[in-house]
């Protein structure tokens, strides 16, 4: 299985978090059932920006994105390279570690 890793968020994830996630789901799913409270506004639709993370180790795993998810990556507060929307990403075979941006474009949170 492979291994995620979370790095610090201030609000997030304040310690960072590692754990094991399924191949074939989805990353935004396997955050939050690890308790990494990640903003999903959109309800995993991929017509916003708020799931958006920087995948700092295993990007070349993953499949690419779609035209939909490239189009909504252009509106995402500091977009990088290997940015993606967590609720597109299918966790492939490798291990991951991802980075939450401090923003993002939601202007409500809601509590979960």
């Amino acid at each position: 299985m492979p291994t995620v890793t979370v790095l610090p968020h201030p609000e997030l994830c304040p310690q960072g978090a590692r754990f094991e996630a399924s191949a074939g789901s989805h990353l935004c799913d396997a955050l939050a059932a690890h308790g990494v409270a990640i903003d999903h506004a959109c309800a995993k639709a991929c017509v916003c920006t708020t799931c958006h993370v920087i995948v700092r180790q295993g990007f070349a795993s993953l499949r690419a994105a779609s035209d939909d998810e490239e189009d909504q990556l252009g509106k995402a507060w500091g977009l990088e390279a290997h940015s993606r929307l967590s609720c597109q990403v299918r966790i492939a075979g490798a291990d991951l570690t991802v980075e939450i941006p401090r923003y993002t474009l939601n202007y409500a949170r809601e509590a979960t």
